[in-house]
């Protein structure tokens, strides 16, 4: 039975003809073993294959290629084969419904450029259908409240389901924007600048920092404008890059404390934490001993200071010794050192005796270097 059918030629196969046979596939698989049975299933699906193109070209020009259209018809052909059951009815029914199921949902889920949910791709598919419709009834575009009231649809969703049919196939950004110019669409499209968010922290910045001393106004700049080291610093103001450090520190400190704050406080010119006491040079003498004392971090104009006492100190009165008390000298560069030995030299001279006392150990290292001893700190 089944094998006189598939001898009819193609043009001749009517639906009852696709019923006949599969109703003769059913009937030939019942008696088949199951290595059998892909014969007879292989048959029925090329004898279908004619039905299956034709509900493909129905949905040609959509933006799809007919062949991948048929591809898919073909998949939900076999897909009906393997599941047909002759108890439910028309095979040639069941087989149009899956088909036409695979082929939309390939245009549902493969063809659209972006994610849309389905049930906006739905409403999609009636917008278009209704827009047709009355298009061809008030011979003119329906407006958004018209469609709405066609499908009985809120306006909002209709607006929706409008922009969202763009998503479809987007247009490329690497596509050319015409004539002659080279320039792409992407060119075209703006993007976030992150410079604008910082906008009202560069005022900010900028009004502060007119509040600060010349002096730390001009090293901010040179470290974070200029990209100067903190010894470069230090070379070009004469002190040291400890020294630096302590101010770049404090005017940071106080830029973030007063950005944070509806008024920021004054700069405090003068002073200093508690941790680095500002640096200075004293001299006390008791008796026939003179004793300079030098506290904090000595820079180039306080090395001078420090020059002038020790000298002062072994010419005036001749003094038995001079004491030079380190104590609280946290660093000592150049210029300190050359005092130290321009102090010790002049002692010499005089017959007076010199002693370097109660050095840290973190500054034994240069006093070495420059030739001097000192006794550590207790």
């Amino acid at each position: 039975m089944f094998g006189q059918i598939t001898t009819t030629p193609p043009a001749e196969r009517g639906l009852e003809d696709l019923d006949a046979a599969a109703l003769a596939y059913a009937a030939r698989i019942a008696g088949l073993p199951p290595e059998r049975r892909q014969e007879a299933r292989d048959d029925l699906v090329r004898f279908a294959l004619p039905f299956a193109g034709r509900l493909a070209r129905r949905y040609r020009g959509r933006g799809e290629p007919l062949e991948d259209l048929e591809q898919v018809a073909r998949l939900g052909l076999v897909n009906a084969v393997d599941r047909y059951d002759p108890e439910r009815g028309s095979f040639t029914a069941y087989a149009a419904i899956t088909i036409v199921g695979e082929i939309k949902r390939h245009f549902r889920d493969r063809t659209w450029g972006v994610h849309v949910p389905r049930r906006l791709r739905d409403l999609i598919l009636e917008v278009g259908q209704a827009t047709a419709a009355l298009t061809s009834e008030l011979s003119r575009a329906p407006s958004v409240a018209e469609l709405a009231a066609r499908l009985e649809t809120p306006e909002e969703e209709i607006l929706a389901a409008l922009e969202s049919a763009a998503g479809y196939s987007p247009a490329s950004l690497n596509a050319p924007v015409g004539g002659e110019s080279s320039a792409e669409f992407g060119d075209l499209v703006g993007e976030s600048d992150s410079d604008l968010e910082s906008v009202d922290d560069r005022v900010t910045v900028s009004g502060l920092l007119g509040r600060l001393p010349w002096r730390e106004r001009r090293i901010l700049a040179m470290r974070f404008y200029g990209n100067q080291t903190q010894a470069e610093i230090a070379a070009r103001f004469g002190i040291s890059q400890m020294h630096v450090s302590r101010l770049l520190s404090r005017a940071l400190t106080w830029l973030r404390q007063a950005m944070l704050a509806d008024t920021p406080a004054p700069w405090q010119s003068g002073t200093a934490d508690a941790a680095n006491p500002p640096a200075r040079v004293s001299v006390r003498r008791t008796g026939n001993r003179v004793v300079v004392e030098a506290t904090g971090e000595l820079d180039r104009n306080l090395a001078e200071q420090l020059r002038q006492a020790v000298v002062e100190a072994v010419g005036a009165g001749h003094p038995a010794e001079v004491a030079i008390d380190l104590t609280d000298i946290t660093r000592l560069d150049g210029p300190a050192l050359d005092a130290l030995v321009a102090g010790r030299d002049a002692a010499h001279r005089a017959g007076v005796r010199w002693r370097l006392a109660r050095a840290q150990p973190a500054i034994q290292p240069a006093l070495t270097s420059a030739g001097l001893v000192a006794l550590p700190a207790d």
